[in-house]
């Protein structure tokens, strides 16, 4: 099973080196580690300098925070050129949607933010994970096909059913939470994605609700989204942990 989108620079370190012993025990073999700002970015490689076998190192900057300022941004140019070979992908990045009406910064100003990560994407030739949701999915969608990116992740995406076939019919990745265990939205989408386009992630630490309710976000859950995706395809477990894992390595361009 692989994590295809987690916050592992928000775990304690501390217990970290144990906690990714647990979670291997249980069959998690890789996680995707999404950053949300410059300092996040540099925490993946971190961790990915110290777990290379098991972390996956993603660069960017989350869209819901506040825009950075433009020395942060020549400074991720530096950073991506100098570790180029130890990032897998540029994430996490994408359009604000729910706190855009609280900044002080125009919808122009985060649109230029992410059109500047999908150059680097193309440049580099690296995939993208994609906070992009509800009406602002279709604006990403059509940015990320602007900029020609081949690998694209969509990640716990809620958008229009239009939208979602858009997508689909690009060739693009998307990828279902916990949620899809107790939240009706989220099985209906898993169920109109094809088995062979759907990834699982966790988002940790973020909580969930229901029978994750109080509990710890860690990729502990991916075997709760793989028996409810079981349900929904109709196929067996092992099916869905050999699908979802063989389409995270096609997206994240992972050697098998």
């Amino acid at each position: 099973m692989i994590d295809s989108h987690i916050h592992l620079h928000q775990y304690d370190p501390s217990t970290l080196s144990k906690d990714i012993e647990q979670w291997q025990e249980v069959g998690v073999t890789r996680v995707m580690a999404v950053a949300n700002d410059l300092s996040s970015s540099y925490r993946t490689l971190e961790l990915q300098q110290k777990f290379p076998n098991f972390v996956h190192a993603l660069v960017g900057f989350h869209p819901e925070l506040p825009q950075p300022p433009e020395r942060d941004i020549e400074e991720w140019q530096r950073l991506i050129s100098k570790e180029i070979k130890r990032i897998t992908a540029i994430g996490e990045i994408g359009l604000p949607h729910y706190h855009l009406n609280e900044m002080e910064t125009s919808f122009e100003q985060h649109l230029e933010l992410f059109e500047f990560f999908l150059h680097t994407a193309k440049l580099h030739k690296l995939p993208v994970a994609l906070h992009a949701v509800h009406d602002k999915a279709e604006v990403a969608l059509s940015l990320v096909k602007k900029y020609s990116i081949t690998n694209a992740h969509f990640h716990w995406l809620k958008a229009p059913e239009q939208v979602v076939d858009q997508i689909i019919q690009s060739g693009y990745f998307i990828s279902v939470t916990p949620e899809i265990c107790y939240r009706k939205r989220d099985q209906l989408l898993a169920a109109s994605v094809p088995l062979s386009q759907l990834l699982i992630e966790t988002d940790g630490p973020w909580p969930f609700e229901s029978q994750f309710k109080a509990k710890e976000t860690t990729p502990l859950f991916l075997i709760n989204i793989i028996e409810q995706l079981s349900k929904i395809k109709s196929t067996s477990i092992d099916r869905v942990k050999s699908s979802t894992s063989s389409n995270t390595k096609r997206c994240y361009n992972i050697p098998t």
